[in-house]
C-alpha cells in the first residue's frame, strides 16, 4: 500500500466514525456548563421553597402518631391494672400516687419522678404539683392525677412545651368502666373545640388530634368545619 493510499484510507475511516459526524448524539445533546448551572440553581430554589413545608408536615405527622400511641398505651395500662386491682376508684389511695403506682408497672420508663412531678415536666405544667410523673423510654412525660393525665409527647427538654402543640391531656370516662378518653371535643358546636382548641390551641385539642389524625388547627383553624376537617 502506497503512502497516498494509506492517507486516503485513514481519512475515509475517520469521516465514517459516528463521533465525527454532525449528527452525533454526543454533540447534539450535550449541556454546556452554563445550562447545567442554571438547572441546578432552579432545583435549589424549588427545594428551598418546599422543604420547610415538608419538614413541618412530617413533624406534625410524627406527633400525631406518637400521641395516638400514648393513648393506646394509657388505655392498655388502665385496662390491665383494672383486671388485676379492680376499678380505679376502688384502688387504695385513689389519687395521683395510688393511680400512678398502679399504672407505671405497665410502662417502660426512662425516669420516674414520682410525686410531685418534679422535673419530668416543663414549667407550663408544674403548677399541677399533685401529679405523679414519669418519662417513658421514647421520651414522653406522663403526669397522673386522680381522674386526669397530662402528657408532653417529647418530654420537658424538647419542643415548644405548649398545650396543643406538644402538651395534651386524657381523662377517665367513668361512664364506661373508667376507660381512658382524649380530653376535649370534636363537636363543632362545642366551645371546647371552637373557643378552646381552634382559638387558643390548648389541651382541648387532644381529642381532635387523636380522632382526626392531624394538627391542622395550627394552620387553618378558620377553614375547619364539620364537612372539612383538614386544610387539604
Amino acid at each position: 500500500m502506497t503512502n497516498k493510499q494509506a492517507i486516503h484510507n485513514s481519512k475515509h475511516s475517520t469521516n465514517n466514525s459516528p463521533l465525527a459526524t454532525h449528527n452525533s448524539p454526543l454533540i447534539n445533546f450535550a449541556f454546556t456548563l452554563a445550562e447545567t448551572l442554571i438547572v441546578m440553581g432552579i432545583i435549589g430554589v424549588v427545594a428551598a421553597l418546599t422543604l420547610p413545608n415538608l419538614n413541618s408536615s412530617t413533624g406534625e405527622k410524627e406527633k400525631v402518631i406518637k400521641l395516638q400511641k400514648i393513648y393506646s398505651n394509657l388505655s392498655d395500662a388502665v385496662g390491665r391494672a383494672s383486671a388485676i386491682y379492680g376499678p380505679p376508684d376502688e384502688w387504695p389511695l385513689f389519687g395521683p400516687v395510688g393511680t400512678g403506682e398502679r399504672l407505671i408497672d405497665f410502662f417502660k420508663t426512662s425516669k420516674v419522678c414520682g410525686y410531685p412531678a418534679g422535673n419530668c415536666f416543663a414549667n407550663y405544667l408544674k403548677y399541677d404539683s399533685d401529679m405523679y410523673a414519669f418519662i417513658t423510654q421514647d421520651g414522653a412525660s406522663i403526669g397522673v392525677l386522680p381522674l386526669f393525665f397530662y402528657v408532653d409527647i417529647d418530654g420537658p427538654n424538647k419542643g415548644p412545651n405548649t398545650p396543643g402543640k406538644d402538651g395534651f391531656a386524657f381523662m377517665y370516662n367513668s361512664e364506661t368502666a373508667y376507660t381512658v378518653a382524649p380530653y376535649g371535643s370534636i363537636d363543632f358546636n362545642s366551645t371546647l373545640l371552637t373557643s378552646g382548641c381552634f382559638k387558643k390551641q390548648d389541651l382541648n385539642c387532644t381529642a381532635w388530634v387523636v380522632n382526626m389524625g392531624n394538627m391542622d388547627y395550627l394552620k387553618c383553624a378558620d377553614k375547619l368545619n364539620a364537612n372539612n376537617t383538614s386544610c387539604k
